[in-house]
């Protein structure tokens, strides 16, 4: 072989190596920071602004992963939810415990956590959630927030029409009329977006029949023609052929429904803890109290709505590793205070509750016989869709309970029969 043979076959050689050593760095810079992706359906400013700060911290402590953070409107997220977990699936998705959770556990659509809830000992700093992201002893997410749902109501109002904090049903009904006779709506509420109505069916229920019996309904094991739910119509009903309710509450976001409130046409507002940042906003949170849903039965149980946020690892999720790094990074008790602005944090380690709402849903909730996510997370997507709309028309129109009953019944056999 010729000198200038080999001369040429070393240069060769050494080209190949090189375009091989590139082609390995190129494929490394394409790696890049590690990218993970979050899809929050917190879109009210005050929980969006949280969501921002926490992942910024998480990336001060973590700068080796870019995090990609994508905020849809809290009502559009429940639809693109089913869409992208089964195609485009981030490695985060903000969701909620109960059923809502279940639904998509069962399509095998989200990932097996319990390794994060025994690594960060969760079992204990979370044990009050734990029922409600567990599915078959594994746990399939972890829990940011929770919060109390009751009456928000005008004090100022209240004193002016010498009015006392109603325990009795009685005494709540007695309260509405003086209010409508006073020119006040007694209870603002914006149904727009249904859900809102699910609250007050959730709680003539919890208050009528207990906590046993609404679970059966919402897991399709109790007819809505069952005459138990005789009672919850008929007191339901009362209210709203009394004029209790806000007019034209269906044209009304549960935020636009904050304005009569706020300006002292409304008295008071079922509603969640969270509604209590735009209170402040709004220079009212002074003139504002909280009581618990008034007694209907004083022989059942004292059961209460407490929803609770959580965050998910898609099945389909392409950067586990950073995945569970977020999620345990949710869980920590200096995390959850900044989450949590309006409402409380799952982690017994956070910070004890700091204001007068807080507390009294702190201490609400640790008396309660029981706590129930709320309607639409309690049964199936499609049970909660066919009965919040069928629990809207009925705030519209009452006369119509037995169709409306009689659709849904049909409906749940549709679903679980």
């Amino acid at each position: 072989m010729s000198k200038r043979i080999i001369v040429l076959m070393l240069s060769v050689f050494v080209l190949i190596s090189g375009v091989f050593a590139a082609g390995q760095q190129d494929a490394a810079m394409d790696e890049g920071p590690k990218m993970l992706v979050i899809n929050s359906n917190q879109s009210d400013p005050s929980t969006k602004a949280a969501v921002a700060e926490t992942v910024a911290l998480f990336q001060e402590e973590y700068p080796e992963i870019e995090v990609q953070l994508n905020t849809f409107d809290h009502e559009a997220y429940k639809t693109a939810i089913r869409n992208f977990l089964a195609t485009e699936a981030p490695d985060v998705a903000f969701w909620f415990a109960g059923n809502r959770m279940k639904f998509f556990v069962d399509q095998n659509l989200f990932m097996d956590v319990s390794d994060v809830w025994k690594d960060e000992d969760l079992y204990d700093s979370m044990s009050s959630s734990l029922n409600s992201l567990t599915i078959n002893n594994k746990q399939y997410g972890v829990p940011w927030s929770y919060y109390q749902w009751g009456i928000y109501y005008r004090m100022d109002i209240f004193e002016k029409y010498g009015l006392s904090v109603p325990e009795t049903w009685d005494e709540f009904m007695s309260n509405n009329d003086v209010l409508v006779a006073n020119g006040i709506a007694p209870v603002t509420i914006g149904t727009k977006y249904l859900w809102t109505a699910a609250g007050w069916f959730d709680y003539f229920n919890l208050r009528v029949n207990g906590y046993e019996f609404h679970m059966e309904l919402m897991t399709g094991k109790a007819s809505y023609l069952d005459p138990k739910l005789d009672k919850v119509f008929d007191l339901w009903g009362d209210m709203v052929k009394r004029g209790h309710f806000l007019e034209n509450h269906a044209t009304y976001s549960w935020q636009e429904a904050q304005a009569p409130l706020i300006k002292g046409e409304a008295a008071m507002y079922l509603i969640g803890n969270f509604m209590m940042p735009d209170m402040e906003s709004a220079g009212v949170i002074d003139k504002i109290g909280f009581f618990q849903f008034p007694i209907i039965d004083p022989s059942v149980g004292v059961y209460e709505d407490a929803p609770t946020d959580t965050i998910h690892i898609p099945a389909k999720a392409k950067n586990v590793e950073a995945a569970k790094m977020f999620l345990a990074f949710m869980t920590r008790p200096d995390v959850q205070d900044i989450m949590n602005p309006g409402s409380l944090p799952p982690s017994k380690y956070a910070s004890a509750p700091d204001d007068r709402f807080k507390k009294a849903g702190f201490e609400m909730l640790g008396k309660a016989d029981g706590l129930a996510q709320f309607y639409d997370r309690d049964t199936t997507p499609e049970m909660a869709k066919a009965g919040m709309e069928g629990f809207q028309e009925f705030m519209v129109y009452p006369d119509r309970e037995d169709a409306i009953r009689t659709r849904l019944e049909r409906e749940r056999k549709s679903l679980f029969e």
